[in-house]
């Protein structure tokens, strides 16, 4: 059960994060989208950065998954 469990969650995260970086990159919504950068010319520096937004939600869709799996699981076994 615990296999099954991880399956949910990490198919969850992935599934989420993809497809809300494709919508970013797609409709070019910066906050979605993977890759920032920032650069200084004055100092010459140079920072490239990628969103946590995404991964943040679906690190929320995720935790919502196994709990609703876990529930459901449960409730099949009572």
């Amino acid at each position: 059960m615990k296999l099954k469990s991880f399956i949910v969650t990490i198919t969850a995260f992935v599934g989420t994060a993809g497809i809300l970086y494709a919508i970013g990159h797609a409709f070019t919504i910066s906050p979605l989208m993977f890759r920032h950068e920032f650069t200084s010319d004055s100092g010459g520096f140079s920072m490239v950065t990628g969103s946590l937004l995404p991964i943040l939600i679906a690190l929320a869709v995720s935790f919502a998954a196994e709990k609703c799996y876990l529930y459901k699981v449960k409730k099949n076994l009572g």
